[in-house]
Parts: C-alpha cells; structure tokens; sequence
C-alpha cells in the first residue's frame, strides 16, 4: 500500500510523527465508517488511536481534514490493490471484464480492512462535502476507463454519446447491487449462494453486460429515450 500510505500529509514528519498520522487515519476510518463523519467524534478517534486530543488539530488542521485523509488513504489502498486499468494491449472486451473484477473487489472490499468499503459506501448514500473529492480523484478516473470500453465496443466516438453513459450505467449498477443491496435480497431470498466469491458474480456481470453492449451495437446508433415506452405515459 506505498500510494496508500503516501496519501497521508507527513510534511517531511520524524518516523513517530508519521506513525502518529497513520494511527490516526486508520482509527478514524473504523469510527466514520461506524458512525457517519456527522456523529462521531475527535475524543472517541484519539482514544481509538492512543493519541492525545490535541493530535488532530495538530496533523490534520480539523475533523474535516482527518476525514478527508481517512477516505484518500481508503481511495489509494483501493488503486494499489485493484487498478481498474487493464494491461496495456488488452482489447475493449477484456477491459471491461478487467473493470468489473476491479470494482467488485473494491466495492467488496477484498484485501483490505472492513472499514475502507463500508466508509465509501456511507459516502455515498449520506454524502459529505468530501463527495466532491471522492468523484474527483477516484470515481470520475475509473468511469473514464469504463466509458472508453464501451465506447469501442459500440462504435462510438465519443465516450459522452447517451449509448455510451446509459450502457455504463448499467453496468456499474449491477456492480452496486451486491455492495448496497445485500440486506434485500437476503429479505426476497435472491441473495447470492454460499460460496459465491467477487470473482464469481463479476464474471457474470461482465458477460451479461457484454451481451447486453453487443446487442445495442446490433441494434446500431438509435439512443434509447428514458422513460419512454409501457411505463413512460399514456399510449396513443
């Protein structure tokens, strides 16, 4: 995890200063994760950390500042461990597998601590004025990388046409529904069988969006209109 721990401001600090902000980084991530940035509190992430109050202040400037270096060290741990890019020469097809593989995994969580999934996942359904960085420095990156698969696989110039946002939307949406979903389809039965790793239910989202992208293509350049169709109104 060396990007993940150069994410962390050490401003050229001794070795137990650094240590310092290390344990106060991965405190506070177990804390936010647990207890939203909004509820937890600095006296509970210093005592988690062993580290006197003033600490925070000292390292991080404030709350938000500690925050904000909890989700970059969480951001770059995932990068180091999943890259979303696949390798160099691979074609569009296997790019998107590659994606979907990354994405399971991060949103899963594999090879990481438990806090670094569930804190972005609270990011994202009780968002903070950190969003903004989060979309900037991670998730706007790895769309990009998705976008110009499936921009290749449909023919598209552009990675902004509405073919091109709408595919990728779908699949990123299948990808949500195992990290943000799970208490649901445990209630409707639906939920994957023991056993079923990350690996295995990317392997079906990639294949299934794969078929899904190659019959848009078929279809050719017609962009579908939201909300249109049965649901979309009346019938004349």
């Amino acid at each position: 995890m060396v990007r993940a721990l150069r994410a962390i401001p050490t401003a050229d600090a001794p070795g137990d200063e650094a240590g310092t902000r290390l344990r106060l980084v991965e405190a506070a991530g177990e804390v936010f994760a647990d207890q939203g940035f909004r509820d937890a509190t600095v006296r509970d992430i210093c005592a988690a950390a062993g580290v006197n109050l003033a600490a925070v202040n000292y390292h991080f400037g404030d709350k938000r500042g500690l925050y904000l270096a909890s989700l970059r060290y969480s951001m770059a741990a995932a990068r180091d461990l999943h890259p979303v890019e696949a390798p160099a020469g691979s074609d569009a097809r296997e790019r998107l597998r590659h994606f979907v593989h990354a994405l399971m995994r991060r949103m899963l969580g594999e090879g990481r601590p438990a806090w670094h999934a569930k804190l972005m996942a609270r990011e994202m359904v009780d968002p903070t004025d950190a969003l903004d960085t989060v979309v900037d420095e991670m998730i706007r990156p790895a769309f990009g990388v998705l976008a110009r698969a499936v921009a290749d696989l449909l023919g598209e110039r552009s990675t902004r046409s509405e073919r091109v946002k709408l595919a990728c939307h779908g699949v990123i949406g299948q990808c949500m529904v195992y990290r943000h979903c799970m208490p649901v389809l445990r209630l409707l039965g639906t939920q994957p069988a023991a056993g079923t790793t990350a690996s295995d239910l990317a392997d079906h989202i990639a294949a299934f969006s794969l078929a899904a992208i190659d019959g848009t293509a078929r279809r050719g350049a017609t962009t579908p209109r939201v909300g249109a169709g049965s649901h979309g109104g009346r019938r004349r």
